[in-house]
């Protein structure tokens, strides 16, 4: 998730810059960059939109697909077919999730388990609220090796 806020910053910046130099400067150079500045943005966070819309990470997907079977499932389409050969790379992709959790502190590392088995991904143990379901399963999904993503995470408000 901060990858997320950390990219809308950023595109909030590339826009101010843009601003800046379209309003305070009368340079066609500067015009020019700005344009492509503001045209990269846009289409960062159209990428951003589009990836979360196709994961179904809203707070409403995830609470009714909890109520109704209790975990959440999430794969990556462009990697479903793939398995990971080997035990080391397992172990790699565990460790990567959990020192993104570490990293995180709205996410307890301490709270979530994680294993994976063949690049499937699965998160158990609990947090205090559906977004962070979410942006659990969001951070697992985003590590390298990571095929599928399995959340039996308990909704548990502290």
């Amino acid at each position: 998730m901060r990858f997320f806020i950390t990219l809308l910053v950023g595109i909030a910046i590339g826009i101010a810059g843009v601003w800046y130099f379209n309003h305070n400067k009368n340079n066609s150079q500067f015009a020019t960059a700005g344009q492509e500045i503001k045209s990269t943005a846009q289409n960062a966070g159209d990428a951003l939109a589009d990836k979360l819309r196709s994961w179904h990470l809203d707070r409403d997907s995830i609470t009714n697909e909890l109520a109704r079977t209790g975990k959440v499932i999430r794969d990556k389409a462009d990697a479903a077919g793939k398995t990971l050969k080997d035990a080391t790379a397992d172990a790699r992709v565990t460790t990567a999730i959990k020192a993104k959790y570490v990293k995180d502190s709205d996410l307890s590392a301490w709270d979530i388990h994680v294993s994976t088995t063949d690049g499937v991904v699965t998160l158990s143990g609990s947090v205090a609220n559906p977004d962070l379901v979410g942006k659990a399963i969001e951070e697992a999904l985003d590590t390298d090796g990571a095929q599928r993503v399995i959340s039996t995470l308990q909704v548990k408000p502290k």
